[in-house]
C-alpha cells in the first residue's frame, strides 16, 4: 500500500518562463500523475505515447489542443477531460491570457514518448 494518496495540486505547480515543466506528483507501475502549468504563449509540443494513454483534467485556463498529425486543434477549457488514446497525437498551445493548469495521467507509466515533427 502507498502511504500518500492525497496530493495538493498547488504544491506541485512549477510555472516556468521557458518550456512548461513536467512536475511528477506520483507514479507507480500503473500510471504517472503529472502537474502542468502552461503560461500564455507557451506550448507543449505535439507528441504521442506509443504504448499507453494520456488523460488530462483541465483545472483552469484554456488552449488549443492538437488532435492529429495534420495539426488540427480543438479548444479545451477548465472543466474538460481530454483523452489521447495509445498512439494519438496531442499537445497544446495556451492562446489565452491566464495559465492553463491541468493534471495529466499517463498509463501505464512506461507508455513511452515520441515527439512529432511538423
Amino acid at each position: 500500500m502507498h502511504p500518500e494518496r492525497i496530493f495538493p495540486f498547488k504544491a506541485f505547480q512549477q510555472p516556468a518562463d521557458g518550456e512548461p515543466i513536467r512536475a511528477v506528483i506520483t507514479e507507480s507501475v500503473d500510471s504517472a500523475v503529472i502537474s502542468w502549468v502552461v503560461k500564455p504563449g507557451q506550448t507543449i509540443s505535439a507528441h504521442l505515447h506509443p504504448a499507453g494513454q494520456d488523460t488530462w483534467v483541465v483545472l483552469s485556463g484554456s488552449g488549443q489542443y492538437r488532435v492529429n498529425f495534420a495539426g488540427d486543434t480543438r479548444r479545451i477549457n477548465a472543466g474538460d477531460v481530454v483523452v489521447a488514446h495509445r498512439g494519438e497525437v496531442h499537445g497544446v498551445f495556451n492562446d489565452g491570457t491566464v495559465p492553463l493548469e491541468f493534471v495529466s495521467v499517463v498509463s501505464p507509466t512506461v507508455a513511452g514518448y515520441e515527439p512529432i515533427k511538423d
